[in-house]
């Protein structure tokens, strides 16, 4: 039987959580750091990155952005009401950041628009091979696995390494003056909310993973959701490699300058 899991320390240390939890994360810290300290934000920060790879990537991450809510929704199938205290915690969850995500999808296209890239190319152009990886595990996932393998292999894993590139993005002064003033702030408010939204969110989805698991879970269990981490990782790192690889494909460099 699991001990049952009580937050007493802060919500954003740590060590206010179980052994088992903090071992899996710091296991998975260098594929997190693949993702955070990846080569396009860098060039994306110092406004060097090219029309190609700035329209591959708005159109090979554009199908996570827009099913995101869904996948929360997914998860929230999972759960009933007082079946146990972590199910309870992520319904009454799961219900209030659905609606907070509703508008990501069309700051996404208002973010792209900005930086050159037609609401029109991100709707219906085609996405670079290789971009669906990450789309495809988040899916995987959130209507196949138990729930807490679905909220840590999302909002806890791909929500808190885009907290992190995203805030680099947004403190970049090049970056932001790369927009013009009349468009700037309406054009980076994407970034704006995940740099800052996203700093708490996560470790709520860790709470609630830590709550469904309790203190003392099997072994077997925890590889499991070590697993689920180090793969949405690695299907984001996957998918902003093809981001900037893709140019080599005739297809891609054709579409982009057209």
């Amino acid at each position: 039987m699991k001990t049952q899991f009580e937050r007493t320390g802060a919500l954003t240390e740590l060590s206010s959580y179980p052994i088992w939890a903090q071992d899996m994360i710091a296991a998975c810290e260098a594929a997190k750091r693949g993702v955070v300290d990846h080569e396009l934000w860098t060039v994306m920060g110092e406004a060097r990155l090219d029309a190609i790879s700035t329209r591959d990537f708005m159109v090979g991450v554009w199908p996570v952005i827009e099913r995101f809510p869904a996948y929360m929704a997914l998860n929230l199938l999972k759960t009933k009401y007082g079946r146990s205290p972590g199910e309870s915690m992520a319904r009454r969850w799961l219900v209030r950041n659905i609606r907070v995500e509703q508008n990501h999808a069309e700051y996404w296209l208002n973010w792209a628009e900005g930086a050159g890239v037609s609401r029109d190319e991100v709707l219906h152009g085609k996405a670079p091979h290789g971009t669906e990886t990450l789309a495809d595990w988040c899916e995987q996932v959130s209507s196949k696995a138990a729930l807490a393998a679905g909220v840590i292999a999302t909002n806890y894993a791909v929500e808190g390494a885009t907290g992190e590139w995203s805030q680099k993005i947004y403190e970049s002064t090049a970056y932001a003056e790369s927009f013009t003033t009349d468009i700037r702030a309406h054009s980076l408010r994407w970034l704006q909310l995940h740099a800052a939204y996203d700093d708490t969110h996560p470790w709520e989805a860790l709470e609630i993973v830590c709550t469904l698991m309790g203190t003392a879970p099997m072994p077997a269990e925890v590889a499991y959701l070590e697993e689920c981490v180090r793969r949405s990782y690695v299907s984001m790192r996957i998918t902003l490699d093809r981001c900037m690889d893709v140019r080599q494909e005739p297809w891609a460099v054709s579409e982009a300058a057209a």
